[in-house]
């Protein structure tokens, strides 16, 4: 039953956590996570059917991503105040109508804003998931849940390409959005029986913050894809890029200011924690980049249809699976700074092994390898950055912190295919997402690929010089 509006740290009446309290948190969660990638399969078919340049396609994945990413921190800070489980509800059933209207639409522009209001809905939902798994669990259960949370998060991005295939060759690219609805539907029947609300917090929103950081993304993006059609010396281009940054900026020192701030930089002062959001914002600009791209060349190139270029990244989730089930035991006996730069170093070979691709790549010479690499190095990479940064944090600061965590992820991935596509998008040279020569697909995704190599050593190097100390699971455990 629903809860009573509650304050402060006031007792919360409310269902008894079970094995179905996680279920529905980590089955909401790896919905909307999914939503980042299983578009990205049917892009060829989008494309194609709506009419989409190759610079324009990225906005059907950065629509989503920055809507999401912009908006996580008011979400989470929304969920604190009002109620996690109130807010997520909202949040799902904003998404399951976005879901339902971007899979009817019929223009690219009603795609993408119908993405964008997906984004938004998950925005509202993904910090609470995070959040009530952390209040609803303790001491040892909470990592177990963590651990379960952080393997789902990161195999939402494989098990969206594989998922994304299989609905477009059995049915169409709109399914691959439709499908959100039946059960966007089961989470806000099931919620409101199975998950605790969670104690509110007084306070107020801090507009000017989710404003200034949301709009200064959306504006640095939408620069870097401007830059494909029109070139760095364009005059909107530079103004766009110019006052993305100084909104950027202008977020930093609201934030200071702020009696109530959207992103508390206490969450920056404690150096695990700065460290992990750091590295959450390099490795999606090289993991999602590399998806976005390669799944475009399994078939443009390589002829894959859908359902064939979903399953070729099986070896990703293969990879993911078996890190991910051990990466728990490996950071309870070497630390968080082995573990993820062990990850790290997968990370950056993937990458510059990718970087070697053309015409002449085959699957199973050129593509197989990275995405198995890349698999390894996410179950290294994701699950001890997420319990090092959540473990530390306050419960009262849980919302922000879990709004903080997802939003470097989700920007760190719309910058990756931002910057990627860019450099795509001036190499080929074409008006058609579809219509590309081969010779033309490769030198844009090698050129694309050597940024992304560069990404990955950064991540690598601020991992080393960051984590000075051996850092165990235990410390982190409340």
């Amino acid at each position: 039953m629903s809860s009573s509006p509650q304050t402060g740290s006031e007792p919360v009446t409310a269902p008894s956590t079970t094995s179905l309290t996680l279920a529905i948190i980590v089955s909401c969660e790896l919905m909307l996570m999914l939503d980042g990638t299983i578009t990205n399969v049917a892009l060829p078919m989008i494309g194609d059917g709506l009419g989409f340049t190759p610079a324009g396609l990225s906005w059907v994945t950065n629509a989503f991503l920055l809507a999401f990413g912009g908006l996580l921190l008011l979400g989470g800070r929304a969920g604190d105040i009002l109620g996690r489980r109130r807010v997520f509800l909202v949040g799902i059933g904003l998404f399951t109508a976005a879901s339902l209207l971007a899979g009817l639409a019929q223009t690219p522009w009603q795609l993408v804003v119908a993405r964008a209001a997906q984004g938004a809905g998950a925005a509202l939902a993904g910090p609470s998931t995070l959040a009530l798994l952390t209040t609803s669990f303790t001491g040892e259960h909470r990592t177990k849940a963590l651990g379960v949370y952080s393997s789902v998060t990161a195999s939402a991005m494989t098990l969206g390409l594989i998922l994304g295939g299989v609905i477009t060759t059995l049915a169409s690219w709109r399914w691959v959005l439709l499908i959100n609805v039946p059960i966007g539907v089961l989470v806000l029947l099931l919620a409101p029986r199975h998950v605790a609300e969670s104690p509110r917090h007084g306070g107020r929103f801090d507009l000017a913050g989710a404003l200034t950081s949301a709009i200064g993304v959306v504006a640095v993006v939408y620069a870097l894809v401007r830059t494909a059609d029109h070139g760095w010396a364009d005059p909107t281009t530079l103004v766009t890029l110019v006052a993305g940054a100084a909104l950027l900026a202008g977020f930093v020192l609201v934030e200071r200011r702020a009696a109530q701030p959207i992103m508390p930089l206490r969450l920056l002062a404690e150096r695990t924690r700065a460290v992990g959001f750091a590295i959450m914002l390099l490795v999606p600009m090289v993991t999602m980049s590399f998806q976005f791209l390669v799944i475009q060349f399994l078939q443009l190139v390589l002829d894959l249809s859908p359902l064939q270029a979903g399953l070729a990244f099986l070896p990703m989730a293969a990879g993911l699976l078996v890190t991910s089930r051990t990466a728990n035991g490996l950071l309870g006996r070497f630390g968080t700074k082995p573990t993820a730069a062990a990850g790290l170093l997968l990370l950056t070979a993937a990458a510059a092994w990718s970087a070697t691709i053309s015409t002449a790549t085959t699957y199973l010479g050129g593509i197989l390898g990275p995405m198995l690499l890349i698999g390894l190095a996410l179950g290294l990479v994701i699950v001890p950055i997420n319990v090092a940064i959540m473990s530390t944090v306050d419960p009262q600061d849980a919302g922000a912190a879990s709004g903080v965590l997802q939003t470097t992820m989700m920007t760190g991935a719309a910058l990756g295919i931002a910057v990627l596509s860019a450099i795509y998008a001036a190499t080929v040279g074409s008006t058609s997402a579809v219509l590309v020569g081969d010779d033309a697909v490769a030198l844009g995704m090698r050129h694309g690929f050597v940024a992304s190599t560069v990404i990955a050593a950064l991540a690598l190097a601020v991992t080393l010089a960051g984590y000075a100390v051996r850092e165990r699971q235990s410390s982190h455990t409340k």
